[in-house]
């Protein structure tokens, strides 16, 4: 038997005896903190504007909601007023010094106000050039003495809440003359 000791293994080591190396941090403490402070101001100034913003939104719709909080009730009322003004002009072809059509004129004056009071605008349709956000147009109509597109009759009025528009008016808009077959020939 060989009593010559096996060769030296190599030493085992234990991963727990590993310290791991020190780095030394390129930010010192006071630094990583600075920056920490830096990022919360950050975080609170933009909060803080955000808050400013939403309450500056939610005014404006709050007075938006005011301001057109009626256009339903004034919608509804217009077709109301349409029908007292062909009474009213039925009125004034029989007699305009009668007693009714002077009560419907008085009526007609309350009815008008009222609406003003609210904001609510005739729409301005005759003679003006046709603009499809404001009138809807029913007919075309040939005309020599108007221009193409020139609202030549009024249907029915258009009104207007502030600067929105409640209905638009129904018009009768020219077209250019037709040609006859004289002409041509």
């Amino acid at each position: 038997m060989n009593d010559t000791p096996p060769p030296n293994p190599e030493p085992t080591i234990d991963p727990s005896d590993i310290e791991p190396p020190v780095v030394e941090s390129a930010n010192p403490p006071e630094d990583s903190a600075e920056a920490e402070i830096a990022k919360w101001k950050d975080l609170a100034y933009r909060s803080q504007a955000e808050l400013d913003n939403y309450r500056k939104r939610m005014t404006r719709e709050t007075q938006d909601i005011r301001a057109y909080a009626n256009a339903d009730l004034l919608r509804s009322l217009l077709p109301i007023l349409d029908n007292f003004e062909m009474g009213l002009d039925a009125a004034r072809a029989e007699s305009e010094k009668s007693m009714v059509f002077m009560g419907m004129q008085m009526v007609h004056r309350q009815i008008q106000d009222f609406l003003k009071d609210f904001g609510v605008t005739e729409v301005e349709a005759a003679g003006q050039s046709f603009d499809p956000n404001l009138h809807d147009a029913v007919a075309q109509q040939p005309s020599s003495d108007q221009a193409e597109g020139t609202i030549l009759e009024v249907k029915r009025r258009g009104y207007r809440l502030k600067d929105r528009l409640l209905r638009p008016s129904t018009v009768v808009v020219a077209s250019a003359p037709q040609e006859t077959h004289a002409e041509e020939a």
